[in-house]
C-alpha cells in the first residue's frame, strides 16, 4: 500500500518572554495536507482574488489584518475583510486538517527551559493522539523562532522515522498562511471565551458570539 506523504505547515503565536495576562497562551498550529490531494485550482482562485483586491503575490497575515497594522494600516475595513475572507474560505473549501497544541504560560516558571519542556510535551502528546495519521512527513516552517525550530526537529524526529524539515517563505505557500490564520483564530477564540476582545477585534468581528458562531464553528470542523 502506498504511503501517504503528509505536508505539515507550522506557525506559532506567542513568544518565550515573560507571562502576560492579556496574552497567556503559546500556540503552535500545524496544518496537515495529504500531498495526493490536488489544490492547485484553489490556489489559483485565491491568487486571482488577491490580485483583484490589490495584493498580488502577497502573504496574508491575519493578525495585522484584524489590528489594521503593517501593510494594512491604510486599508479600509472592506479591503481587510476581503483579504481575511479570501484566506478563510480557501481554508474552508479544501481537504485539510489541523492540530494546535498550546501551553498556558501562567503554568510555567517564566524561564525558557520550562517553556521548552512544556511546549515539547504538548506537541508530543498531540501528535501521539493521531500517530496513525502520519506516514512520510514533510514539515514546513519559516524558522521564525529558534527555540521552536529546535523543539519541532527534536519531537518529530523522535516520534517518526520518515521526516523532512524544510524552511519556507510564507509568500510561497498558501497553507503556511493558513497556519498563521489558525493561530490567530485559536487565540481569538480563547479571548472570546473570556469575553476579552480588544477594540480591533470588536470592530472586525462585532462580538465574541458572532465570531464563534460565524467563523470559529467552521474552523473547528477542520480540527483533527
Amino acid at each position: 500500500m502506498k504511503k501517504k506523504v503528509l505536508s505539515v505547515f507550522i506557525d506559532e503565536s506567542g513568544d518565550f518572554g515573560n507571562f502576560n495576562a492579556s496574552s497567556p497562551y503559546y500556540y503552535v498550529a500545524m496544518v496537515l495536507h495529504d500531498q495526493s490531494i490536488d489544490i492547485s485550482d484553489n490556489i489559483k482562485n485565491l491568487e486571482e482574488h488577491l490580485e483583484r483586491v490589490g495584493y498580488p503575490q502577497h502573504a496574508i497575515h491575519t493578525g495585522p489584518i484584524i489590528r489594521k497594522e503593517l501593510f494594512y494600516k491604510n486599508d479600509l475595513m472592506e479591503t481587510r475583510k476581503a483579504l481575511f475572507n479570501s484566506l478563510f474560505h480557501f481554508m474552508r473549501k479544501i481537504d485539510l486538517h489541523y492540530i494546535c497544541p498550546k501551553i498556558n504560560k501562567a503554568e510555567c516558571k517564566n524561564d525558557r527551559i520550562d517553556y521548552i519542556a512544556k511546549l515539547s510535551k504538548a506537541i508530543s502528546d498531540e501528535l501521539k493522539k493521531h500517530f496513525d495519521y502520519f506516514d512520510l512527513i514533510i514539515n514546513y516552517y519559516d524558522n521564525g523562532q529558534n527555540e521552536l525550530t529546535k523543539i519541532l526537529t527534536s519531537v518529530f524526529t523522535t516520534l517518526f522515522s520518515n521526516v523532512e524539515m524544510r524552511k519556507v517563505r510564507p509568500v510561497d505557500y498558501k497553507l503556511f498562511q493558513v497556519a498563521d490564520l489558525i493561530c490567530t483564530m485559536e487565540l481569538t477564540n480563547d479571548k472570546a471565551e473570556r469575553n476579552a476582545f480588544s477594540k480591533s477585534e470588536l470592530e472586525f468581528f462585532h462580538s465574541p458570539h458572532d465570531f464563534k458562531k460565524n467563523l470559529y464553528k467552521q474552523l473547528a470542523k477542520k480540527k483533527l
